[in-house]
């Protein structure tokens, strides 16, 4: 795994890489400024009614603007790693495509191109899971709060399972038909996890959670072909 980042992380400016990253990023930051746009304008509208109900005057205009930077904020903590995830999901084939072109040109060869359609497919389901599962976790999460590391641990615990199937789902998508993805998850288990786990703890990481996703995809490809070979 450590060999495989490193040269994840070497080949991160290679041209078709660098502009999945770029595409990626963009399209990332315009989901979430159109969700602060549609906060704030769901706050004044919250501000407007509480304010001809209440007659909070002025303050009804201030809470709105603050509650709308913490729901940005908090919405951002919250969801980034889902939607990088998923934008990335949707151009992750030509990351892979470029990682097997250079270290693996006979799979590269052999591989076939995952139809967009598919690829946006598996970007919302990656998505859907992430919220999902952690939503429905919530009561868990706040259960282990009074252990003090407990939330953490299990948060982390489970968004490493979900993202090492996500990455691992990006390259096996390419080599083997969808009915076959469940048995190859079955048989993948810990190598997914200890993927995801990588994974997970890039996001925790000021900055470089923004490339997480990307390096992400090229540190799966490395492990799927490296197990392969095995």
């Amino acid at each position: 795994m450590i060999h495989g980042f490193l040269l994840a992380l070497g080949q991160l400016f290679d041209r078709p890489i660098l502009l999945v990253l770029l595409k990626s990023l963009a399209l990332t930051i315009l989901l979430f400024v159109g969700l602060g746009f549609g906060l704030w304008h769901a706050m004044a509208w919250l501000a407007g009614y509480a304010n001809e109900w209440m007659g909070l005057g002025s303050q009804a205009g201030a809470l709105a603007d603050v509650a709308t930077l913490l729901l940005f904020v908090f919405g951002w903590w919250l969801l980034f790693r889902a939607v990088a995830v998923a934008v990335v999901g949707i151009f992750a084939d030509e990351v892979v495509a470029a990682v097997e072109a250079k270290h693996y040109p006979q799979a590269h060869a052999a591989a076939r191109d995952v139809p967009l359609g598919r690829s946006i497919a598996m970007g919302i389901g990656s998505a859907v899971r992430a919220i999902g599962f952690n939503l429905l976790l919530a009561p868990l999460y706040l259960m282990l709060l009074i252990t003090g590391v407990g939330t953490a641990l299990a948060f982390f615990a489970v968004n490493a399972w979900l993202l090492g199937r996500d990455l691992g789902d990006m390259v096996a998508a390419r080599h083997m038909p969808y009915a076959q993805l469940a048995a190859w998850r079955r048989g993948t288990r810990l190598r997914r996890f200890a993927l995801g786990t990588i994974g997970t703890g890039l996001f925790l990481v000021p900055l470089i959670n923004l490339v997480a996703p990307v390096l992400g995809a090229a540190l799966a490809t490395h492990a799927f072909h490296r197990r392969r070979r095995a």
